[in-house]
């Protein structure tokens, strides 16, 4: 082939990270050829050998069309064709590179869920500390009615954890090995699949070979995941943004996480939020890209899978630096407690007032819902808050709205309109309520305990695959050396 064409389709520079996973698939690929007889074990050992020298700073040369290729090259260079040319025997590339993704990918997904739960631990911590600090919840990016930080922390604990949810089930499907798919029809020789997947710490082998090989639905719900996730991501990013403006003065971001205007001197700049708000977009095209280069392939193996896998990679780093840079930045985040002496704020507790006619004076709710909403109107034009609510303002409203004559206690209303009492008395399930909120807290740092017993779990598997490998391709290049040495 010319060596344009091969620089042109060469897949190297992105196979480099595959390295280790390459290497090790060889070994347990070597190992299951001499457990099964297919090759001898004098060449066995040696090419175990050849392969335990190899190390990831191996040098790839760039001419080569793939890590697969400079991996066999560096070992028929140490130990000569006539052994080192038995290394690919009963595999393909196609089920190797399949395979050192679906490993690499197992690693890159045990980190993101490290960070995701490292995120969801900084939530938590902060969480506890604002219980009972006020805020405005928004509809339509209007006042709407108040809630606490620490019930909107939760509400973006609980995307993660979904987002946690869908990474965690995607692992199973990835964990699923395709050696010994070979090209696309396995092999006549008897290998062992099991044994392959096992030494690699899969959990079961990705049974038809045709599947096996050219599948990558497993990159796409990755990616898929991803961009859920870059949704949730950034719709948090673009609240703390909107929040820390000179209108809304919710939150005051930290001095180290932000950057003046080079003109105005006045400017303090959320640039590590926008780049991380531009950045998820970038995940959501990676998705976009890569359904718009499988969705017309035929079946089996076809080059264009090989640029897929580099926006793979490319989404897990962004996410993986966003999550560790809002890890950093979230507790720094300075939260207005006097936020409600903002007179259009007080509003808010509108629908209390409200319910409380529906309650206690036996007003239908839609009645009672157009009395205050006629009485907020009458106050806004006088420049008046929601505080300043008399009993004979809202008996004269609720007779001229609805021919209504009411006598209200004003204890009612002053429990109304107060933003706090609103918020206690929203003790439903789930609601703002300090109670309410606690429990929460406290069943989600359960729910992210139980998560990270999980994880470690899971990282000990692959330790005691990895461990054991390295025991058996140990113990045959022992052998080797002795036989050597007679």
């Amino acid at each position: 082939m010319r060596k344009d064409v091969v620089k042109f389709t060469s897949s190297i520079r992105n196979d480099e990270k595959l390295l280790k996973h390459v290497i090790a698939i060889n070994k347990a690929h070597t190992v299951m050829l001499i457990e099964q007889k297919i090759v001898d074990s004098a060449t066995g050992a040696r090419i175990l050998g050849a392969l335990s020298r190899m190390t990831k700073e191996l040098r790839v040369k760039a001419s080569l069309e793939d890590i697969h290729m400079a991996v066999e090259e560096e070992v028929i260079k140490a130990i000569g064709p006539d052994v080192g040319g038995n290394l690919h025997i009963a595999k393909s590339r196609n089920d190797q590179v399949s395979t050192a993704i679906r490993m690499e990918l197992r690693e890159e997904l045990t980190y993101l869920m490290t960070l995701m739960m490292d995120l969801q631990e900084t939530i938590i911590k902060l969480s506890k500390g604002h219980v009972e600090t006020l805020i405005p919840g928004y509809t339509h990016l209007q006042p709407a009615q108040p809630i606490t930080f620490a019930h909107y922390l939760t509400s973006f604990f609980d995307a993660l954890n979904r987002d946690l949810d869908r990474v965690r089930e995607a692992c199973e499907r990835v964990d699923k090995c395709p050696m010994g798919a070979g090209a696309l029809a396995t092999t006549s020789f008897p290998i062992s699949r099991e044994r392959v997947a096992g030494l690699l710490g899969f959990s079961d082998v990705l049974e038809n070979s045709l599947d096996a090989i050219s599948s990558r639905d497993f990159i796409i719900e990755t990616l898929a995941n991803l961009s859920i996730m870059a949704v949730d991501v950034s719709r948090f990013v673009e609240d703390v943004i909107i929040w820390c403006t000179s209108e809304f003065r919710i939150i005051e971001l930290p001095d180290e996480f932000c950057s003046t205007s080079s003109i105005m001197p006045q400017k303090k700049n959320p640039e590590i939020l926008e780049v991380i708000r531009a950045r998820m977009g970038h995940i959501i095209g990676d998705l976009a890209s890569s359904l718009a280069i499988m969705k017309d392939l035929p079946s089996s193996y076809n080059l264009d899978l090989q640029e897929v896998t580099p926006r793979l990679w490319d989404a897990l780093e962004i996410m993986e630096g966003s999550l560790g840079m809002l890890s950093s930045f979230v507790p720094h985040m300075k939260v207005n407690r006097e936020i409600f002496q903002k007179r259009d704020l007080t509003f808010t507790t509108s629908t209390e007032l409200a319910n409380i006619l529906v309650r206690k004076y036996e007003v239908p709710f839609r009645t009672a819902h157009n009395i205050v909403g006629a009485l907020v109107r009458d106050l806004v034009e006088q420049n008046r808050s929601f505080l300043e609510v008399t009993p004979a303002k809202l008996s004269e409203t609720a007779e001229r709205i609805a021919g209504i004559p009411l006598e209200i206690v004003p204890e009612d209303i002053s429990s109304a309109v107060n933003p706090k009492g609103f918020v206690q008395s929203h003790n439903v399930r789930g609601g703002p309520s300090k109670s309410e909120v606690l429990r929460m807290i406290k069943l989600r740092r359960g729910l992210l305990e139980r998560s990270g017993d999980q994880l470690l779990e899971e990282k000990d598997r692959l330790k005691h695959a990895e461990k054991t490998l390295d025991q058996i391709v140990s113990s045959y290049a022992a052998f080797s050396s002795m036989r050597r040495n007679v």
